[in-house]
């Protein structure tokens, strides 16, 4: 279930790094929730209208962004909260909210980004590796990650494939600060081939991993 934010024009300059602050007004509005603590089954935008100024975003016009949960009744607790509480940061605030239904996915394939799509994989000696649109892994890094969370949420898939598309020419890498952390995202649509209920569980949850700061939203 997605909902769509309409929101105010900020009163104060929005950093370029707003991620962490956006990821707070989330969680705000989540509230105290076991889901804190398992595989986020959620996925949300990054903020829409924003332009430079100053060395900063000014949203002028206002912004839009959505947000989505698998579980229809936590997306409920979210509007109320939003409705009790709706702002945001640096001026911003929720001024309405429109429920989107799920859409029929049996014939879609390709997707795009609402936020940068986060790879990454601890490896046998400790460290944290990040993957790119261009590694052999990637794609199927993708494929065990939405996997797992199906697996959250009790639903299986053995048609399910899942790549970027390569034939995307304006495909990049985005870096994106996070706790002081450089996470190396992708921005690049991606094909989904799977039953019509596993292309909506991802259009729900996101692709890849850390979709509860803000990584991996697709619309």
């Amino acid at each position: 279930m997605r909902i769509h934010l309409e929101i105010t024009p900020n009163t104060e300059p929005v950093p370029f790094e707003y991620q962490q602050k956006l990821v707070g007004t989330i969680h705000k509005w989540i509230g105290k929730n076991s889901i804190h603590d398992k595989i986020s089954l959620y996925s949300f935008s990054w903020l829409n209208g924003g332009r430079m100024k100053d060395n900063a975003l000014q949203f002028k016009e206002g912004a839009t962004m959505f947000i989505s949960y698998y579980d229809e009744h936590i997306v409920k607790q979210i509007i109320k909260a939003i409705l009790q509480e709706p702002e945001m940061f640096c001026g911003l605030a929720v001024s309405s909210i429109t429920i989107e239904n799920d859409p029929q996915l049996d014939d879609r394939e390709l997707f795009n980004c609402a936020s940068p799509i986060l790879i990454k994989r601890r490896l046998a000696d400790g460290n944290i590796k990040q993957f790119n649109f261009c590694d052999a892994e990637a794609n199927q890094y993708l494929k065990e990650t939405l996997l797992s969370k199906m697996r959250v949420a009790g639903l299986e898939d053995d048609t399910l494939n899942i790549r970027f598309d390569s034939s995307y020419n304006r495909k990049k890498m985005k870096l994106v600060r996070y706790h002081g952390i450089g996470n190396k995202a992708n921005i690049c649509p991606v094909i989904i081939k799977a039953k019509p209920e596993t292309k909506l569980f991802a259009w729900n949850v996101g692709i890849g991993n850390s979709t509860g700061i803000g990584f991996g939203a697709i619309y």
